[in-house]
């Protein structure tokens, strides 16, 4: 429901002012859909719409370190996007890589790469380690990129970590076998060291998470909106964080 200009303020100041803040997710994924349907909604170009959303980053940031989040990733780029058209991606990578960048350069936040970064184009894997670099003394909200990210991928690099590293020391696959356990993965995967994600937010009405953090995810609380993202607004976001706060987590107990 879009509401008038002066009641939409007002409303909004007073969600903000209603959320408990020792109830605030601590680590908050974003899955941003619908660049394109929003583009094709406003008779625009694709790159109209990714690049609208390349541009809503910053905000959600904004309105997180608000909150009180401490680490927030971005899906970007799905490992299945990459098969997408030449003439819809390279300017897609282009968009992603200026984004980065833009992110870096703030001195706000730490930006941290999560994907295969294998997959990519080198100058989108140098623009991601680049950034990281720029980084990584900052104090401040952590943000992983997620960009060229699949669940699945990112699970069997895990596997293959391990199996590498205990090949390496001489370990039998009976052995491996025997020791094999679930915190092997763990450790090993690109958000490691980092708490799981309390809240994964979908936008465009898609309900699915399409293999967004699929280890990490286990016991998240879901928020699916309506909106493009693009179009994603404050208000959004704090009704999502509001319906997280609701909740009772009970993470498997």
């Amino acid at each position: 429901m879009r509401l008038p200009h002066p009641v939409y303020s007002l409303y909004e100041k007073r969600l903000a002012a209603s959320l408990p803040r020792d109830r605030a997710p601590r680590h908050v994924g974003v899955i941003l859909d619908g660049n394109r349907r929003w583009a094709r909604s406003m008779g625009e170009s694709t790159r109209h719409g990714h690049q609208a959303g390349a541009d809503k980053i910053a905000d959600l940031l904004g309105w997180s370190e608000d909150v009180g989040v401490e680490v927030v990733t971005l899906w970007m780029l799905s490992t299945d996007n990459l098969n997408r058209p030449a003439e819809e991606l390279d300017p897609l990578l282009d968009i992603i890589e200026h984004a980065v960048r833009d992110l870096a350069a703030a001195g706000r936040w730490r930006v941290q790469a999560v994907g295969s970064l294998d997959l990519l184009p080198a100058s989108t894997a140098a623009a991601l380690h680049e950034a990281e670099v720029a980084t990584a003394g900052v104090d401040g909200l952590h943000v992983n990129v997620a960009v060229g990210y699949g669940g699945r991928h990112e699970i069997a690099d895990a596997v293959r970590s391990f199996l590498r590293e205990h090949a390496a020391a001489g370990t039998s696959v009976d052995e491996l076998a025997e020791q094999f356990d679930v915190e092997h993965i763990a450790e090993r995967l690109y958000t490691k060291g980092q708490p799981d994600p309390d809240l994964v937010i979908r936008t465009s009405g898609e309900q699915r998470l399409g293999g967004f953090l699929l280890w990490q995810s286990v016991h998240s609380e879901f928020y699916f909106c309506e909106a493009y993202w693009p179009d994603f607004r404050r208000v959004d976001f704090l009704r999502a964080v509001r319906s997280y706060a609701a909740r009772e987590r009970r993470l498997g107990r």
